[in-house]
C-alpha cells in the first residue's frame, strides 16, 4: 500500500498546476469540501496548493452518510453529504472555486445545480491516489480534442458498438446530453473532474438495444475488478433484461444489481469513451483498491464507457450503478468510425 502521511512534493505541484489550470487568482475564494471518510491527504493537497496561490481557503467537512438497508453505494458520482443542508450549499455556491473531495463527487448530487447557479466552478478530485493524479495532470491537448469530440457527438444522431466479442448496440442520440471534461475548468457555474479526458452522452428515453458483451480483461469499476469470463448484457429499451453467464462476474452483477430492487437500476446512465492518451488500461493492476477509484480507466483513449443507474435525462433515479470501461469496441457516430477496436482515431 502507498503511503500518504507524507505529503510528496510532485504532488502538491501537481495540484498547483491543476489549480492553475482552473484560473485561479489571488484572492479567490476556494471551498474545500469533503467528509469523514475522504482521503485525507486529498483536501489537505488542495488547502496548500491554493494558499500557495493566494487565494482565500475554507473548508467544510460534512459525516458521511451510511445505509443499513440498502446495499453498499460505489461509483455513484453522487455524493449524498450535503443532504439539502442550506447554509453548506449557499457558501460553496458563494465561492470562486468548489474543490471537491467527496468520495463519491457532486457530479450528479441534487445540491450541484444550485451551487453551480450561484455562480461557482466546480473541481471534483477523484478518490484516487496523489500518485496516480500526479500522472494525469491535464495536457494542453486535452481540451480541444474533448471539444472536438463532444462536438460530434451532439451532431450525431446514432452511435454503434461493436466487437469481435460479439457486442452489437446500438443508442439513438436524439435528445441526449452530451457532454465532456478535460480535468480543469474556468467558467463559473461549470463542473469537471480530474483526471479528465472522457466523451458522454446522457441518452434519453427508450434509446439504447442490443448486445454487450464484458470479454476478458473488461472492467467492472463498480467492483474494482477485472473480468475474467465473459459476461453478456440484453439490453431492450434502455434496460438490462438478463445478465447471461455462469462465472463469478455474472453472478456478482445479478447479485448486486438485483439487490437495490429497484427497476432503474438495470437502466443505462451514460455512454461515452475516453480521449487521455497517458490513462493506462493496466492502472488498477498496481494499486490496492483503496487507493484506486478508476476515472483513470474511463479517461483511457479508445474504451468504451457503459454505465447503467440515474440519468436525469430520461428522468431516472436510483442509487444502483456500474461503470463498465470496455477494450477493444468499434464505436461509430453515424457510421463514421471514432474509435476502431479500442484505438481512437486520429
Amino acid at each position: 500500500m502507498l503511503q500518504e502521511k507524507t505529503l510528496e512534493p510532485a504532488w502538491l505541484d501537481a495540484f498547483e498546476s491543476v489549480l492553475r489550470l482552473c484560473a485561479l487568482r489571488p484572492g479567490d475564494a476556494v471551498a474545500v469540501l469533503s467528509e469523514s471518510q475522504s482521503r485525507p491527504v486529498l483536501p489537505d493537497l488542495v488547502r496548500l496548493a491554493a494558499s500557495r496561490l493566494g487565494a482565500r481557503v475554507f473548508s467544510i467537512v460534512m459525516p458521511s452518510v451510511f445505509s443499513a438497508s440498502l446495499p453498499v453505494a460505489r461509483s455513484t458520482g453522487a455524493s449524498a453529504v450535503l443532504q439539502q443542508l442550506q447554509p453548506a450549499v449557499a457558501a460553496l455556491a458563494g465561492s470562486t472555486l468548489v474543490v471537491d473531495c467527496t468520495v463519491e463527487g457532486l457530479m450528479h448530487a441534487p445540491e450541484l445545480p444550485a451551487i453551480l447557479k450561484g455562480g461557482a466552478r466546480v473541481l471534483y478530485v477523484s478518490n484516487e491516489h496523489p500518485e496516480a493524479l500526479a500522472r494525469l495532470v491535464p495536457t494542453p491537448a486535452l481540451e480541444p480534442l474533448v471539444k472536438e469530440h463532444v462536438k460530434r457527438l451532439r451532431g450525431a444522431k446514432r452511435m454503434q458498438v461493436t466487437s469481435a466479442h460479439g457486442t452489437d448496440l446500438t443508442i439513438a442520440l436524439d435528445g441526449a446530453t452530451c457532454g465532456g471534461n478535460w480535468g480543469y475548468t474556468v467558467r463559473p457555474g461549470t463542473m469537471t473532474h480530474w483526471p479528465g479526458g472522457l466523451a458522454l452522452a446522457f441518452p434519453a428515453s427508450g434509446s439504447v438495444n442490443g448486445t454487450l458483451v464484458l470479454a476478458e480483461g473488461d472492467v467492472n469499476l463498480t467492483f474494482k475488478r477485472a473480468v475474467e469470463r465473459p459476461v453478456t448484457l440484453r439490453i431492450e429499451n434502455d434496460y438490462v433484461t438478463r445478465i447471461e453467464g455462469d462465472s463469478v462476474d455474472a453472478k456478482l452483477m445479478r447479485s448486486y444489481i438485483e439487490a437495490w430492487g429497484d427497476r432503474e437500476a438495470y437502466a443505462v446512465s451514460h455512454v461515452g469513451y475516453g480521449l487521455n492518451a497517458n490513462a493506462r488500461w493496466d492502472s488498477m493492476a498496481l494499486y490496492d483498491k483503496r487507493d484506486f477509484n478508476g476515472t483513470e480507466l474511463r479517461a483511457v483513449a479508445g474504451n468504451f464507457l457503459y454505465s447503467t443507474g440515474a440519468n436525469e435525462v430520461a428522468g431516472r433515479h436510483t442509487a444502483g450503478h456500474f461503470d463498465l470501461p470496455l477494450a477493444g469496441c468499434t464505436v461509430r457516430l453515424d457510421g463514421a468510425a471514432v474509435v476502431e477496436a479500442g484505438r481512437l482515431i486520429p
